[in-house]
Parts: C-alpha cells; structure tokens; sequence
C-alpha cells in the first residue's frame, strides 16, 4: 500500500516507521508521573527534589540536544542521529528497569533526555521531508495526535504495571525498540525532492523574523495550556471533590489535543486565516469554564475538553509554519528552534505561575485558571486586529 505525500508515492511502512518517532518523543519523565509519590516511598530516603527531577532532568536535557539534533541535521547524516538517540533512549529505559537505586534512575532519565532531544526534531522533520501541502500538514496533525494517543496509554498502564512491580513501570520506554526495527523502512525510502512551486523554495535561509514569533507564539499557548496538566488535581481537592477525579480531566484534555490531528488539513483549509483566533478562544473558553465558582465536575470536562481542542488545532499549525518558512535543508533546525520552546514552558510555567499568583494575590486554584483564561482571550483579540497583517497569528500561508 502507498501513502500519497503531495510529491509521490511512498510504501504505508515507512509513514509508519516515522509516526513511530512521534510515538515516543513524549514519554521522557511524563510517562512516569503516576508512580512518583510510589518511587517517593520505595525509596524513603529521598528527597522531593530527587524523586521530581525524574521529570524535569529528561526535559532539562531535551532542549539543548533538541537544539544541537537540529544543527547536525543540516549537514549530518539524519539516519545516524535518530538511530544513535533512539538507542540511547531504549538503553536508558532498559537500565531503568533493572536499577537498584534511585540515583540510577535518575542517571538512566538524564541519558534518556539526550536520546529523545536528539530524536524530537526528526519526528516532525522527516514528515516535512517526505510530505508537503495540505499533505504535510495532515501528516503533521496525525503526528500530533499520535504523540498524545501514546502518552495518554503509558501513562494509563504504568500504574497497572507497577501494581505488579516498580520495575515493570519503565517498560513504556522500550517502545523506541519499535523505530529501531522500523528505521530500514526510512532508510530505503528517499524522499521526493520539494516541489518548485512550493513554499520551502521561495525560501533562501530562516526566516528568523517569522520562526522568533512563532516561537514567542508556541511558548505563550503551551505556558497558558499547561495549567491543566500542573494545577487540576489541586482544582479538584479546593473543590471538595475526590481526587481520584483528577486524572480522567487531564486524560481527557490530552485526547482532545490529540483528536483534531486527524482532520487537521479539513480544520485548516475550512477556518484558513481564522484558524488561531477561533483556537484560542475556544482555549480560552475552556479555562474560564474551569474557573466558575460552584463549578461541576461536568463542566471540568468540558473545560478541559475546550482547551485541548484549542491547543490541538495550534501545535502542528505551528510546526508547519516553521518549515514552511525555512529552506528544505533548514527545515528541521527551523523546527527544533520552535519544538525546543514547548519544553522551556514546561520547565518555566510553574515558576511564572507563582510569580504572577503572587503579583495578582491569587489565592485560589480556580483564580488561576481564569487569569490564564483572560490572557487567552487577550490573545484572541490581539490576533482579531493582527489578522491581515501578522503570517503567524493571521495568515493561512
């Protein structure tokens, strides 16, 4: 079966071996999240801060590998780096599984960081190589919601599977034992060169000014969209609720991150330029729902229904911006430049929000959610008056 790609044909198996990348490139500290107040009391004499940095070191060693990954790629063999950090990854999770120790682990979530920082741009980069058009961009949003799909499912199971053991609940990073088998299928398929005709061409280096402000962009919708994933579980507990509740809400809001991807060309070519703004209203809508007082735990569901829609429509729109905007050999050090904001937020956004929590005197949870909801909105109608002129904000490129 051939998978048509704007400029060709190439064999279903090798859209599959690239999908696989997107598959993993999420899971480094956020697949384990669920197990960590158990890793807290299998080792009893850590310390909070170690246990925690087996979710920030992956990401504190993503960005500047992401950064170098896009480097390399311009002059470096592709095939090299994703096979050399998908193994690192895969080595890492096998050392996780069999550790003793928490400073093992955490060592193992360091080398873990290195391996997925130099994979993350590929997992966008190859589909910009293979696919262009309305093609790229639905490859994009299926990427996205791939992405998504698979940490919403490891995160489900690693709580089963540590029900059985603690070691077992590193399993979920011996997927990348997949792409290694699959990178053949990359290797033998060489992509189609860009059309003459298409918008990577026109372009004779970066574009700095566009992919700065998509840059500026991504890191404002992910800090504001983070809130979901950091600050639902205390939400849940100031509402009185149980706090089991808690996890079907953020499950919930990556699903619909994940859901727009797969109609994501249909999405774009129906709102074109209106794309952004109806996103982030809906965004914006979301998280002020989640900050109603007397709110139930339905419209938490709606809430965060709304404010993944709204991110999930945005974050491949993003990527594709930063390819389009960036010559064929450029194209994934463009989107490293960018992926690289997604986990500066995540690092940043819980120290922004106390800053602002402190300047504003919030003192709820629920206030915090509608101060993020209010920027949304701000944002919104900065991009209705920017429409016509801003190729970020505005523009259907």
């Amino acid at each position: 079966m051939k998978v048509n790609t704007g400029k060709g044909y190439i064999p279903l198996i090798t859209l599959v071996a690239i999908l696989s990348v997107s598959a993993i490139v999420s899971l480094p500290g956020l697949a384990i999240s669920p197990i960590l107040d158990d890793i807290s009391h299998i080792f009893p004499h850590s310390t909070e801060l170690e246990v925690s940095m087996l979710e920030s070191l992956p990401s504190l060693m993503i960005i500047p590998f992401m950064l170098l990954s896009g480097r390399w790629s311009v002059n470096g063999n592709k095939m090299l780096i994703l096979v050399v950090g998908t193994t690192l990854f895969l080595l890492s999770g096998i050392w996780s599984m069999l550790a003793r120790s928490l400073t093992q682990i955490i060592v193992a979530s360091t080398i873990m960081g290195i391996g997925a920082g130099m994979i993350i741009p590929l997992s966008t980069g190859l589909i910009v190589e293979y696919f262009t058009g309305d093609r790229r961009v639905r490859q994009l949003g299926v990427s996205s919601a791939v992405n998504n799909l698979t940490l919403v499912v490891a995160t489900s199971v690693v709580g089963y599977l540590a029900d059985a053991s603690w070691h077992l609940a590193f399993a979920v990073y011996l997927l990348p034992v997949i792409t290694l088998i699959l990178v053949p299928a990359i290797r033998n398929t060489k992509p189609a060169p860009e059309p003459s005709e298409g918008a990577q061409n026109r372009q004779t280096t970066l574009n700095w000014r566009i992919i700065i402000e998509l840059m500026l962009f991504y890191f404002a919708i992910t800090y504001l969209s983070l809130i979901v994933t950091f600050d639902t579980s205390y939400l849940v507990s100031e509402m009185g609720l149980r706090s089991d509740e808690s996890g079907p809400i953020i499950s919930l809001f990556f699903l619909a991150i994940m859901a727009p991807g797969f109609i994501l060309d249909k999405i774009t070519r129906w709102l074109g330029r209106w794309l952004n703004l109806v996103s982030l209203v809906v965004m914006g809508l979301g998280l002020v729902a989640m900050s109603l007082p007397h709110v139930s735990i339905e419209l938490l569901w709606v809430g965060a229904l709304l404010s993944g829609l709204g991110y999930g429509v945005m974050q491949p729109v993003v990527y594709d911006k930063a390819a389009t905007n960036a010559p064929p050999r450029l194209s994934t050090l463009a989107l490293s430049l960018v992926m690289v904001v997604n986990y500066l937020a995540i690092l940043v956004a819980p120290f922004i929000l106390d800053a602002i929590n402190d300047v504003l005197h919030v003192s709820h949870h629920r206030d915090a959610y509608l101060v993020n909801g209010v920027i949304t909105l701000i944002l919104a109608v900065v991009t209705l008056f920017m429409l016509k002129r801003s190729p970020v904000l505005g523009s259907d490129d």
